[in-house]
């Protein structure tokens, strides 16, 4: 057990400081063309031209929205399955800390 808890902070930098992120970036690209798709669709739309363009990058940012989604839930699933404790995308990792106040050597807890 001692091999899993020495992993464990290194599973969760790597969730919080570069899988997360790269997460976000992703959904908010998916996000990017699912709304050029609209604007794209009205656009052609309101001029009586082929709407299929847009249509197809609102598909497109559509599918990489849910995918991004699922993966989050896929990541989630995994931690609490495993007791891993990785953060949400929403939370930031709080390690435990001692609660002796070094200064006064008081606790801080009461």
């Amino acid at each position: 057990m001692q091999g899993a808890q020495a992993v464990q902070p290194i599973i969760d930098k790597f969730v919080q400081y570069i899988l997360n992120p790269a997460l976000m970036v992703l959904f908010s690209f998916g996000l990017l063309i699912f709304v050029f798709g609209l604007v794209e669709f009205l656009y052609n739309l309101s001029k009586g031209a082929d709407t299929r363009a847009g249509r197809d990058h609102m598909l497109w940012g559509l599918a990489g929205m849910f995918i991004m989604v699922s993966v989050f839930g896929i990541i989630r699933l995994l931690s609490d399955t495993f007791n891993f404790g990785v953060p949400s995308p929403g939370q930031t990792y709080q390690p435990n800390m001692s609660t002796m106040n070094s200064f006064t050597g008081s606790s801080f807890i009461k």
